[in-house]
């Protein structure tokens, strides 16, 4: 054979050749040959031992959405692999690449029914782009190199089951890997004629907006080149948020549930939309494109294209090239009335939610939190985000800019995911100021592992929005008017529990405990958690809108402008019959 190699180091060697700086997991007997193939390498690559393997998925996806870089998280047979399945479907569903490494027996004890031994490839099936189990030695480093590049082709999730005992055993060292030689696809160019088709549609409608989604990340100037050229006001997807500036002027905010109130109106009242980089499954879902509406969308992957609702002018296009190619041939149009009402609604909004941020009194209020949070944040900011009343605030309060950063779980929107992320984005990020923002309910699924964050020395600031209340799951009892059940929540002394794991805990009940905490938090050499007491009360709902006298009673809009604190707040119509919309 001539020189060998160790089959686990040979598959670290591969990792590293993909430029991988981190593997997430827990050790366990069925994957020791890879636990000590990472501790042979450990000078090239970190392994994180988190405190649950879901954490570790999570963590994993949150690389990949951070960083558009392969993520990577492991798991025993049994217990362990079944542990990542949260982490491994948020990938899926938000198209991220992540990489899963599966424990398994070793090959003489497989098909005997063995001590935590599962038939692990189809479990993996569903959630995976790429999914096989290794059968030699030798096949080990071909397979993970193999299952990268499926990962990153696909933009989903591999899944490579290693049986213990082929990573212990000796193979050549002729094995190669691709990592260093990977390259990018080249994106589509828009097509001229199409584009043509595409501003013949913007100019002759009367209302037009656009819908950018995940894949303008990277463009910011372009989007706000095109929505100032041709006065086009800008709804985002949520897990898009801070790719244009919060404060421009035309950044209507996101749509539907977890959503702004403008950005619901303006995609309503528009009767054309631009569709960008987007795959918005609640327009079809909840019925939020009205059948006259007309549609042009831009995206690079042609199944994407008309998924989720007729298209007029399909453009199969890298998002970037295809909105300089609109601002290039067209002329810039100086007035839209339409624009002007939707600038208008936007300030009557932000002004509202300054209302809430400036409020003072006690039980403390979710406005009030950000606030603070906006106050310390440097504008380069991590900001990790958890799934509930929580993700619908920050969507709201944040104000964010190109240079932070935003992620959350948002087509799989799974609690529990703002812990991981954090870690994750610290470890990628360690020059950065590092949030996680969540619910209690969502902290309490995953607070175990700010103990990883104490162990790897991980600054992050844990804020907890302590309520008592699985506040997202009532509002939906509420509105199908059901009687509260299952909704309220055992309250805890997170701060203490903190302290006991070896960070800094906070309680906070008071404004100025409040500002003391924060202040306390920005100088803070380890991981703080700082446990706000707030009132629970429902965010506005977006959705569901009562400020309109043509679909709403006198008595349904008193009610609702007194039950959300909006006396000042106006409906997008006032704005329309202001500015003399057609």
């Amino acid at each position: 054979m001539g020189e060998t190699i160790n089959a686990g180091i040979a598959m670290m060697k591969v990792l590293e050749d993909w430029d991988v700086q981190q593997v997430y997991g827990i050790p366990g007997g069925s994957i020791n040959s890879t636990m000590e193939a990472l501790r042979v390498e450990k000078e090239k690559i970190d392994y994180i031992q988190v405190r649950h393997e879901e954490v570790g998925a999570f963590a994993a996806t949150a690389h990949a959405k951070l960083t558009g870089k392969i993520g990577v998280c492991f798991g025993s047979a049994g217990p362990g692999a079944t542990h990542l399945f949260n982490g491994l479907y948020d990938a899926q569903m938000d198209h991220v690449p992540v990489l899963a490494l599966i424990g398994q027996v070793g090959t003489g004890d497989m098909n005997w029914d063995s001590f935590q031994e599962m038939n692990e490839n189809p479990m993996f099936a569903d959630v995976s782009v790429y999914n096989r189990t290794v059968m030699t030695a030798e096949s080990l480093p071909h397979v993970v190199d193999e299952a990268i590049r499926r990962a990153y082709k696909e933009n989903g999730v591999a899944v490579v089951t290693i049986p213990n005992d082929l990573g212990k055993q000796e193979i050549s060292t002729d094995f190669w890997s691709s990592g260093h030689s990977y390259v990018q696809p080249l994106l589509p160019e828009p097509n001229e004629q199409l584009i043509g088709q595409a501003l013949e549609l913007i100019k002759q409608a009367k209302r037009p907006i656009i819908f950018a989604g995940i894949g303008v990340k990277g463009a910011t100037e372009e989007l706000i080149s095109l929505s100032k050229h041709l006065k086009l006001p800008v709804v985002m997807s949520s897990i898009s948020k801070g790719t244009i500036p919060d404060d421009f002027e035309a950044n209507m905010g996101s749509a539907y549930r977890v959503a702004t109130k403008p950005g619901n109106e303006t995609l309503e009242a528009a009767d054309l939309i631009v569709m960008i980089g987007a795959d918005f499954p609640f327009g079809r879902t909840k019925n939020l494109f009205k059948s006259q509406v007309k549609f042009i969308q831009i995206d690079i992957d042609a199944a994407k294209i008309g998924k989720r609702h007729n298209v007029d002018v399909p453009l199969l296009s890298d998002a970037k090239k295809a909105m300089k190619q609109l601002v290039a041939q067209s002329d810039e149009i100086t007035h839209r009335r339409f624009y002007d009402a939707c600038v208008a609604n936007m300030k009557n909004w932000r002004a509202y939610l300054q209302q809430l941020a400036d409020k003072t009194t006690e039980p403390l209020e979710v406005g009030s939190v950000f606030k603070q949070i906006n106050r310390i944040a440097t504008g380069n900011d991590v900001f990790a985000v958890d799934v509930g009343d929580v993700t619908m605030n920050s969507l709201r309060f944040l104000n964010m800019n190109p240079n932070q950063k935003f992620t959350t779980s948002a087509l799989f929107a799974t609690m529990g995911y703002g812990i991981g992320a954090a870690i994750a984005g610290k470890l990628t990020y360690p020059e950065r100021q590092v949030f996680n923002l969540a619910g209690d309910g969502a902290f309490a699924m995953v607070m175990q592992d700010v103990l990883t964050q104490v162990k790897e020395k991980l600054p992050i600031i844990n804020v907890i929005f302590s309520n008592e209340n699985f506040g997202f799951i009532k509002d939906e009892q509420e509105d199908e008017k059901q009687k509260f059940y299952g909704v309220d929540l055992q309250g805890a002394d997170f701060a203490m529990i903190a302290n006991g794991m070896g960070a800094t805990g906070i309680s906070v009940k008071t404004h100025q405990e409040l500002i003391a905490a924060f202040d306390k938090a920005v100088v803070a050499d380890g991981p703080v958690v700082i446990d706000v007491k707030i009132r629970a009360n429902r965010p506005l709902p977006a959705e569901d809108l009562q400020l309109d006298p043509a679909t709403n009673s006198a008595t349904e809009i008193v009610e609702f402008k007194r039950r959300y604190e909006a006396e000042a707040l106006q409906p997008i119509s006032v704005y329309l019959n202001e500015f003399e919309v057609e």
